[in-house]
């Protein structure tokens, strides 16, 4: 776990504006969060620095860009060790069709969010890869039916 660095009301504004539109100018953030440029400026570089912004990204839209099945997968170890569990997650790392991994309490150590093309395209990255990771003894596959709701912004203004 990371520290929490504390942010006051005018550092959390800019946050949640760069959540909202990451490409708006200095300027542009500076004026819907009430002050001048340069200490807006100072204060996105100080939050840069301070890990709290890790970076920009664009969202696409998976639908798209080929990738319409999304499917919950909930996977069990054999094993606990941490040699198991290093050999594992790495190599979930590298598999781009796994976007998410977190480990878990409950029935399952880990759940995995995979994006694939379509079902046919999940059964073969279940043959190819999901099966034949490293200490995998049970899989269950949830299919997505559709997203209620799939936030990428943080509630950085209710703290």
């Amino acid at each position: 776990m990371s520290e929490e660095i504390d942010l006051d009301r005018a550092s959390r504004q800019i946050l949640a504006e760069l959540q909202r539109d990451a490409r708006q100018t200095v300027q542009q953030l500076a004026e819907r969060v009430g002050l001048s440029a340069t200490p807006c400026w100072k204060r996105v570089k100080a939050m840069e620095a301070a890990g709290v912004i890790r970076g920009y990204t664009a969202l696409v839209d998976r639908a798209k860009v080929g990738l319409g099945l999304r499917v919950v997968v909930e996977a069990n170890l054999q094993q606990h060790s941490e040699a198991a569990v290093r050999r594992f997650e790495a190599a979930v790392a590298t598999s781009p069709q796994i976007v998410q991994c977190v480990s878990t309490t409950g029935q399952a150590d880990y759940i995995l969010t995979v994006l694939a093309a379509d079902i046919a395209a999940y059964e073969r990255f279940l043959h190819d890869v999901l099966f034949k990771l490293p200490g995998i003894t049970h899989v269950r596959s949830s299919i997505v039916l559709r997203e209620v709701k799939a936030e990428t912004r943080l509630p950085v203004q209710d703290g």
